[in-house]
């Protein structure tokens, strides 16, 4: 009866997903994290910016009965989800300090009564006794603990009321369902969240950190303010944020941004709260392009048209970097992530902490010495990225400043067999108990600022001083490599120390010739040189929409957006901007099916798009999509409505294939052009008889969940199955005709 509930929920939320997100399938590891909440189960999900992490608990909330409870650390973030649930048309709203005593009772009156789906509230706010006592009365579904890795003090975002949650979600009712959500978490982060939540045995779901559609770019902060006016103007109209170490330099370079005539406004803690939000607001609304801030903007904005995020002065963690930058590219198109790189900047964030604890100091340097790699470092931006957060990448992004210039030939590569094999013996020798530090001044013979090195005996071993010829520099080079590429690792309990692993002992046992890159050695002759050059190789591809239609849609849009007082994105985001421009829909029937539309939002306010479109379409003579798949798909081959009336009748396909003497495979082929020009066909009648449900599964998901749908890539995937060609173009007719139609 349990499983029975649970596919009939899930059934909903396939429904759901369309009717209100207007979505046609889920993203990555979506549906498997719904599926396990709609079972009640506790959940930590570990996903990217961008990814689709807030629809892993929206959905389930509008399905399941009850209110679910979110708990979000900004209340600038809380009014912008609950303002496009509310465009979504789901009751969402939030419980906070700025609410009157009058909308309070409204909030929790319209809680109590089931009214309320999502429920935001701060971990201040639920702590206080009232709002405990409300809490206890309400239905409530799942508790979601939003930015999860502000629970760990090892997190880049710690914040102490956090570790309160799990003490108040008890007071609350007997064993609510938890899911804990991140876009940044390390292994060491992860261990501490799932431990203060009591949630060591919840279901992990870890999503790749990999962002292909955003470029990862490093500059020396030479010439910077002229840098980044040239930047800026290279994407001239586009939204983009500018991150600065301090309020007086977010003042300056929002001040020098207006003077060089770019619409630019700063945003920081220290301004005027009402100026603040006047600012975001402006910002979110197109009415500025450029909002320059510190990381108090990082967590308060849910914009996804950012198409460039630039780290002016160095940020303090490898964590606060990603999901900074993270900010770019939400809607899946390109996105450029520029950081000014000066050793200096690292210098004043070390002594920022000169008044902290002990712990706290020895761990922000632990993450300033990560930082300060990635800059300086010649690896693949995203894999340097990926590793971090414990995920291995087998190849290069190919779509970073690193990977373009070891294409132009520019990387300083070096033959690293032997010092790879000097560091892992090293490691081994060494007991695998120490960090980098200590491997390198082992082997440099480093023992006057290293007394370690002697008390341990590391002075008698045979690596001892064996590369005092070699810089350190390049010796801490070597040691990060071999832990990106997989030779060593560090360890999850304390991550200042390395071992290694598997591939480190085989390369040991079998070595082979190895190849490292030299890190960056810039100069400001260098950086004119290669500026010019990447810029004009990264360039964004060209769309497929008409531009002319695709500007009036952006205008019509932020029309209607300021009519009603929403951010632009919240009616319709640029990605189905772009398609409507493409695919020119002139029916509210036509607009939901554009991906990310569906049907609540073309009714609420499709109505002005499609008229403009059709009349778009009338004055310049356009023929449209749909007036092709009319005029040369169905309508006039015979063949085809002969295909589609024998499959109605369940007719074998083998016998349909005969019947028109041509071979199973072109009638397979007849069939995917009928499918791809918009005709549902099913074909369960003749796929049931050749392959078993368990298989039919197997290969549903791969397509659910695969990048594309190339058949070459999925016999790639099958390749040690028996499973034929043709049943994988059958399955996929089978996939599309109801995942996509």
């Amino acid at each position: 009866m349990e499983v029975d509930s649970s596919a009939n929920l899930m059934e909903k939320a396939r429904e759901k997903l369309k009717e209100v997100f207007g979505y046609v399938s889920f993203r990555g590891n979506q549906e498997a994290i719904i599926h396990n909440i709609l079972q009640g189960r506790n959940t930590f999900v570990i996903m990217p910016t961008g990814a689709g992490k807030s629809l892993c608990y929206q959905l389930p909330a509008i399905v399941l009965e009850g209110t679910a409870i979110v708990i979000s650390p900004l209340i600038a973030l809380m009014k912008n989800q609950v303002d496009q649930m509310n465009a979504f048309g789901v009751n969402a709203q939030f419980l906070n300090s700025t609410l009157s005593k009058a909308e309070i009772t409204k909030v929790k009156k319209e809680t109590l009564a089931g009214a309320v789906k999502l429920l935001y509230v701060a971990p201040e706010s639920l702590a206080k006794e009232e709002n405990i006592e409300f809490l206890r009365k309400a239905k409530i579904s799942f508790i979601a603990v939003d930015e999860a890795h502000c629970i760990s003090e090892w997190g880049h975002d710690f914040r102490p009321e956090y570790r309160r949650i799990k003490t108040i979600i008890d007071h609350l009712g007997n064993n609510l369902p938890i899911i804990a959500l991140t876009a940044t978490a390390t292994p060491k982060v992860r261990q501490d969240i799932q431990k203060n939540l009591r949630m060591e045995n919840a279901d992990l779901f870890l999503s790749s950190f990999l962002r292909s559609n955003l470029y990862y770019e490093v500059k020396p902060k030479i010439d910077s303010k002229k840098q980044l006016v040239r930047f800026i103007k290279q994407h001239k109209g586009k939204s983009g944020i500018v991150y600065c170490l301090s309020r007086k330099k977010v003042e300056e370079i929002a001040e020098f941004l207006k003077v060089n005539d770019i619409r630019a406004l700063p945003y920081h803690a220290g301004m005027d709260s009402a100026q603040r939000m006047a600012n975001q607001d402006a910002f979110l609304n197109e009415d500025c392009d450029v909002i320059v801030a510190t990381i108090a903007f990082g967590m308060g904005i849910d914009k996804p048209d950012v198409r460039f995020v630039v780290h002016y002065d160095a940020p303090k963690s490898i964590e606060g970097y990603y999901q900074e930058t993270g900010r770019a590219g939400r809607d899946g198109l390109d996105s450029h992530c520029l950081m000014f790189f000066s050793p200096k900047d690292i210098d004043k964030l070390e002594k920022f902490q000169k008044d902290k604890s002990v712990t706290e100091r020895d761990n922000a340097k632990i993450l300033l010495e990560e930082m300060t790699y990635y800059a300086n470092s010649s690896v693949c931006r995203a894999r340097q990225l990926l590793h971090y957060f414990g995920e291995y990448m087998p190849h290069d992004c190919g779509n970073c400043d690193n990977c373009l210039r070891k294409e132009e030939g520019k990387a300083e590569e070096f033959d690293a067999t032997e010092m790879l094999l000097t560091v892992l013996n090293t490691v081994v020798k060494t007991g695998q108990r120490f960090g980098i530090r200590h491997i390198v001044d082992v082997i440099t013979g480093n023992t006057s600022d290293n007394k370690y090195i002697e008390s341990y005996g590391h002075d008698k071993l045979p690596e001892f001083a064996t590369g005092k010829e070699e810089s350190p520099s390049l010796w801490e080079t070597v040691v990060r490599q071999a832990l990106i590429y997989g030779f060593l690792a560090k360890d999850t309990d304390d991550v200042t120390v390395i071992k290694i692993t598997d591939k480190g002992k085989d390369f040991i046992e079998n070595t082979f010739n190895i190849k490292f890159v030299k890190d960056h050695d810039y100069n400001s002759a260098e950086i004119e040189e290669d500026s010019e050059l990447l810029h004009s190789m990264h360039t964004p591809q060209a769309s497929a929409a008409d531009e002319v239609l695709l500007e009036m849609l952006r205008s019509l849009c932020k029309k209607i957006a300021k009519q009603k007082k929403l951010p632009p994105y919240v009616i319709f985001q640029e990605a189905s901007l772009e398609e409507m421009a493409t695919t020119y829909p002139t029916t509210l029937e036509e607009l939901a099916r554009v991906n990310g539309v569906g049907q609540a939002k073309a009714q609420k306010f499709g109505q002005p798009f499609v008229e403009m479109i059709a009349k778009y379409v009338e004055e310049n003579e356009i023929e449209t999509a749909n007036d092709v798949v009319v005029k040369t798909t169905v309508n006039k081959s015979k063949t085809k409505i002969f295909i589609i009336q024998q499959i109605d009748r369940k007719v074998d396909l083998d016998d349909i294939a005969e019947a028109k003497d041509i071979t199973l495979s072109e009638l397979i082929e007849e069939i995917e052009h009928i499918c791809y020009s918009g005709t549902k066909l099913n074909i369960d009648y003749y796929i049931n008889q050749i392959l078993d449900p368990e298989k039919q599964q197997e290969i549903y998901e791969y397509f659910m969940n695969a990048e594309n749908d190339s058949i070459k890539d999925a016999m790639e995937a099958f390749a040690d199955d028996d499973i034929t060609e043709e049943e994988l173009r059958l399955m996929r007719i089978k996939f599309l005709s109801e995942v996509a139609l």
